[in-house]
């Protein structure tokens, strides 16, 4: 099992990131962002996506109620803003550094495109890259609707591991920058919930966790 940076055997990093492809970018070209400083907000120009050097991202938006409502947390390797290459105008969004010393690598949409005309295949490998995106937010959807705390969880968990776990035989590890309050935030239900699912699914055997990793002793029977 690969890492999320690794999407078909590409490093979307070092395919996109500037300072590493040809004439467009030197030494310099990331941006660091202090713990709780927006990188953009909702409304802001989509001319830019970023990519994620080192420390967390999370995405989140606000109802008219004033209720934070987070959509994802990203760590090293990932891409957030990726909609303005399919023709969004301004952010819907907010995207906020979680890490002191967050350091992204933003990346012009006009340098994107032409990438994308240049060369076939790396355009392949992105339209890919973004319907795979595209239908990890479709089921996250669904299992809001349709699904139960505990289904959402287990979903949660083999998600991570199908994206980022070291299998051996039947099990698998994960290591994760996750705490249980982020895990409530992305699932949609409370911290305390979360952690009392764990301790459930530690009792029956499925899995063990510390604070940054989960064991997974057998995939299918997590899933089932």
């Amino acid at each position: 099992m690969s890492e999320l940076w690794y999407f078909n055997d590409v490093n979307l990093f070092d395919v996109m990131c500037p300072h590493k492809v040809g004439n467009f970018g030197g030494q310099g070209h990331f941006k660091e962002y202090q713990k709780g400083e927006n990188i953009y907000f909702t409304d802001d120009p989509a001319s830019t996506m970023y990519l994620i050097a080192s420390g967390k991202v999370r995405i989140l938006n606000y109802t008219d109620d004033g209720e934070e409502v987070v959509k994802a947390i990203l760590g090293r390797g990932e891409m957030f803003g990726e909609l303005a290459l399919l023709g969004q105008e301004q952010r819907t969004d907010i995207a906020e550094a979680m890490d002191k010393g967050t350091l992204v690598c933003p990346v012009k949409i006009e340098m994107v495109k032409e990438l994308m005309k240049d060369d076939q295949e790396f355009s392949f490998k992105i339209y890919k890259w973004l319907g795979w995106r595209m239908k990890k937010m479709e089921r996250k959807i669904d299992n809001l609707i349709f699904k139960d705390v505990r289904a959402r969880l287990v979903d949660f968990i083999h998600e991570l591991a199908t994206e980022k776990g070291r299998r051996a035989g039947d099990s698998v590890q994960v290591e994760h920058f996750f705490t249980h309050k982020n895990i409530a935030n992305l699932i949609g239900t409370s911290r305390q919930t979360v952690t009392t699912t764990l301790n459930e699914l530690r009792d029956e055997g499925v899995l063990d966790f510390d604070r940054r990793h989960f064991y997974i002793k057998n995939i299918q029977a997590l899933r089932a």
